[in-house]
Formats: structure tokens, sequence, C-alpha cells
């Protein structure tokens, strides 16, 4: 039996709980929460009443506020934070993180104020005292549909392939799929663009405009993502897979994608200061819209949709007005 740990109570990170307490494999789970009150209704009534409210809970997952607590002989150790709080959290966690365990990113999204993909945030903390063995878990997922054990497929990247594949094995389900995949940039990159698309996306529909202008989205969209990760090092082909087209296509017109609700009230005329003081979750797309912005200005690679979104998302430009600047700008071939 493993011992899991999951760092961060949010929909994703209580939804892999869940999931992966279903696997294949016997383990016993370990939940870090913030809040007291989750991590008392998780023990007492066995539920996330926050994030993931009515789905039960097995009794392999416990919860806890205390870090060492949970990390108390992991095997592995899955971090499931918003990126804005990443580093904080790893920092308290580097004394208590076992050398020998697997270290596994959920979070989809860029450290705003460095522009650093998670792994490179775990990387610079952990390495004050070890070497980190490190994966990455993206793709398209919402954490509602996984834990009620609706088939799901994400991909699992490390450039150890040896980790990759003891990742897929330990954490497949009948209904949780894994593919490997030794890109973990080109992963860590899909993941946190596709968040911005997807406000762009949730604009034009909060606009009431069709289906032929979110196909186009979409479709740009994707280049926009395809055409940052090969400047940065990433391969094509990833963006073209779960981690890419499949997590974009599902965070773009799923329901329950925030950062499509983001845009969708954006696109209807709310402030985002409303929109997000109603939000229990985060969405990641906003702070990882400015760190896009400023590396594609450094590398001088267009990502005409992303500007757009900063731009109303930072310099108070209206969805319609920046609908309009994407529309009219140069002709040009494909």
């Amino acid at each position: 039996m493993s011992r899991i740990a999951i760092l961060g109570g949010g929909s994703w990170g209580t939804g892999l709980a869940v999931v992966l307490a279903h696997s294949r494999r016997r383990h016993d789970i370990r939940l870090w929460v913030r809040e007291a009150s989750i991590a008392q209704s998780i023990r007492e009534n066995r539920e996330n009443p926050v994030y993931l409210q009515g789905v039960p809970f097995p009794e392999c997952i416990q919860a806890s506020t205390e870090i060492p607590e949970i990390l108390h002989d992991a095997q592995i150790v899955v971090g499931a934070v918003p990126s804005a709080f990443a580093r904080e959290v790893f920092s308290q966690a580097l004394s208590c993180v076992p050398i020998d365990s697997a270290i596994v990113i959920a979070t989809k999204g860029l450290e705003p104020a460095t522009h650093l993909r998670m792994t490179e945030v775990i990387e610079q903390v952990f390495s004050l005292r070890f070497v980190p063995k490190v994966a990455v878990l993206s793709g398209p997922s919402f954490a509602l549909e996984a834990a009620r054990g609706q088939p799901t497929a994400v991909v699992v990247a490390s450039k150890d392939r040896a980790l990759a594949t003891y990742l897929q094995e330990e954490f497949a389900s009948p209904t949780f799929r894994l593919y490997t995949n030794d890109d973990v940039l080109g992963v860590e990159l899909a993941g946190a663009m596709k968040n911005v698309i997807a406000i762009a996306a949730g604009a034009c529909q909060g606009l009431g405009l069709g289906a032929n202008t979110l196909a186009a989205l979409i479709t740009r969209g994707l280049a926009e993502m395809t055409r940052l990760t090969v400047a940065l090092g990433g391969k094509w082909e990833t963006l073209s897979g779960l981690a890419g087209l499949g997590d974009l296509v599902l965070t773009c017109n799923g329901q329950l994608s925030r950062n499509r609700h983001v845009g969708y009230e954006l696109g209807r005329g709310r402030a985002l200061e409303e929109i997000l003081a109603e939000m229990s979750g985060v969405a990641e797309g906003i702070g990882t819209t400015d760190a896009l912005v400023a590396l594609a200005r450094d590398r001088r690679i267009e990502l005409p949709i992303t500007e757009q979104v900063y731009s109303i998302l930072r310099l108070g430009n209206s969805p319609q007005d920046a609908i309009r600047a994407i529309m009219e700008r140069p002709l040009r071939r494909e």
C-alpha cells in the first residue's frame, strides 16, 4: 500500500483524493487543507462541503491542516495548490517531504511574480535540501466529473520515464486513464495557456456570439499555445494531445470551468472584482495572463488572444473592443 499526500484541498486536490481512492492499487491518502472546518467535515461527514459537495469520501482518505502530519512517510506527494501560493506551501513542506518521494504537480498555472512553471518552482524550493523526482499531471479533467467516476483521460509527464510509468500504474483506475509523456515543459505550458484562452471563449459566449466565433477562437488559441510552447523548447505534438487540445476544448466549452465562467461574466458586462468575490475557487487564467504576456514580449512572440484578454483584465478594455481588435488584425496566411 502506497501513502499519498495531497497538498491542497480545493476542487482538484479533493477530486484527486477521491479518484486515487478508487485506483487499482490500494492507497493510504492524506489530504492537507487550510481550513479547519473543511478538515473537520471530511473527518466527520466524509465530504468537502465547499469544493466538492455531494461527493462521498472513502475511508482511506484522511484530512488535516498540519503539513507534517500529511507528509509523514509519504511515497508520493501531489501539489494541487493555486500557483500564486505554491511556493509558500512548498517552502512550508520542505523539511517534511521524504527525500525519496515522487513529487507530482497537478496545478495548471505559472507563478505570477516570476513567470516560472510549477516544476521550476519545486526545483528551486526543494533543491535547498535534495534533488526532487518531479512529474506533472494534466489534461481534460473537471474534478467533479472525475470524482464521480466518469471516464477521464489525462497525461503524466516526466523527464524520468520510469517515474512516469510508476505513477501511471499507481494512479490508474477503471475510469481514470493516464498516458505518459516526456515533454514536461509542453504539458505545463499547455495547462497554463488553455485557461487564458478559456477566459476569451467565455467572453465570446457572454457577448452572445455563436459557434462560428468559438470554433475560430479555439483553433487560433491552439495555434497561439503551440507557437509559444515551441519557442520555449516544448514539442508541438504535445499541443495536439490531451494536455493541449483536449484540455483546451474542455475548458472553453465546459460549464464547470472557472476560467470560462470569469470570461462569460465579463462578456455580460460585470466587473472582474465582483465576479471573483462570488467565486470559491481560483481562476488560474487571470494570473497566468500576466505571466504569458511578459514571456511573449521578452521573446517577441505574438499572442493576440492572450494580449486581448490582458487588455480586458488589466487595462479596462471591453470584451467587444477586444474581439474587434482580434478580427481587425492584418490579414495573413494561416
